[in-house]
Formats: C-alpha cells, sequence, structure tokens
C-alpha cells in the first residue's frame, strides 16, 4: 500500500472508500473549526509516517452532514478509524502528534 494522497470523502464516494480500503482514517472536520485546523498540521505529520500502514480521508461535515450524523459526529475533530468498513475506534478533539501515534500504534501493529 502505498497512499501519497489525504483522499477527500464526499457522499458520493465514502461508502466505497471505507470499504475498499483496509485501514483508513476519516477526520471529520469543518472550515470554522479552529482546533480542526490545529489537529491538520498533526495529520500532515503523521501522514507521512504512516501512508504505507493507512489511508487517510477528510470529511467537511458542514458540506456531507447526513454522514456526520450516521456516525454520531457531535463535535469535531472527530477521527474514526475503519478497517473493511467497520469502525475499530474513534476520538473527538484536537490531539497532538504523541496521541495520535499512539491511537494508531494500538491498531496497526
Amino acid at each position: 500500500m502505498n497512499n501519497s494522497t489525504i483522499i477527500y470523502l464526499t457522499d458520493i464516494n465514502f461508502k466505497t472508500q471505507i470499504n475498499i480500503n483496509s485501514f483508513i482514517l476519516v477526520d471529520f472536520w469543518a472550515d470554522w473549526c479552529n482546533p480542526c485546523k490545529m489537529f491538520s498540521l498533526v495529520l500532515d505529520e503523521i501522514f507521512k509516517k504512516y501512508n504505507k500502514k493507512l489511508f487517510f480521508a477528510k470529511l467537511n461535515i458542514d458540506k456531507y452532514p447526513n454522514i456526520a450524523q450516521k456516525y454520531d459526529v457531535r463535535s469535531i475533530p472527530t477521527i474514526i478509524l475503519f478497517n473493511n468498513g467497520i469502525i475499530i475506534d474513534q476520538t473527538t478533539g484536537s490531539i497532538n502528534k504523541i496521541q495520535l501515534t499512539k491511537f494508531l500504534d494500538k491498531h496497526l501493529k
């Protein structure tokens, strides 16, 4: 697996992407969310380390509120780790690089 870009999810490609990619980390965010912007910088750093182990994706909750509602996203940023379409784990709030690394490592060993 060599995922060289972050996937931007929509209501059209969401289901397909979470099902065809073994591990995919989805970041639920919005343009107006300052903690989301801070977390995006963390994701960019982590992406370089983990892009051979999983896929990274982003979903704008303002553009696709039905998907956020389906996964009970009530606060952002929220990240959900899927494996073949099944939720493995999730966390809400802006986390730092160390916290995100621990979050991913416990599932990707």
